[in-house]
């Protein structure tokens, strides 16, 4: 979350400089996220403390393959990396997703 910090002050005090333009939706989408799921991510740890251990654990993979894939897919292309990265954003989304709806399902189920 700190990371998420960091790379939305710069985005709010230095990103338009060093783009030269001041087109950078994409990335406060991907601070956004970010910091968001590293929240979901905290709560993931403090359930597995409980008596949800091993039960989660394919939550935090997907959602850290989530934000890893989501929100730097977003940095690198607002950065203007390369076009094929585009395809990646979406692949991260679906690990939100997907983490998501485990996490929902693996907590309303019995254990």
């Amino acid at each position: 979350m700190g990371s998420g910090v960091v790379l939305g002050a710069w985005g709010a005090h230095g990103l338009e400089t060093f783009l030269g333009h001041s087109n950078t939706s994409s990335w406060e989408t991907g601070v956004l996220y970010q910091l968001v799921h590293g929240l979901a991510l905290l709560l993931v740890g403090i359930l597995q403390g409980q008596q949800y251990s091993q039960r989660l654990r394919w939550v935090s993979v997907l959602l850290t393959a989530g934000v890893l894939l989501f929100s730097g897919s977003l940095y690198l292309l607002t950065l203007g990396g390369p076009g094929w990265l585009g395809p990646i954003t979406p692949l991260g989304g679906v690990c939100l997703i997907s983490g998501w709806l485990l996490m929902v399902f693996l907590l309303v189920r019995k254990p």
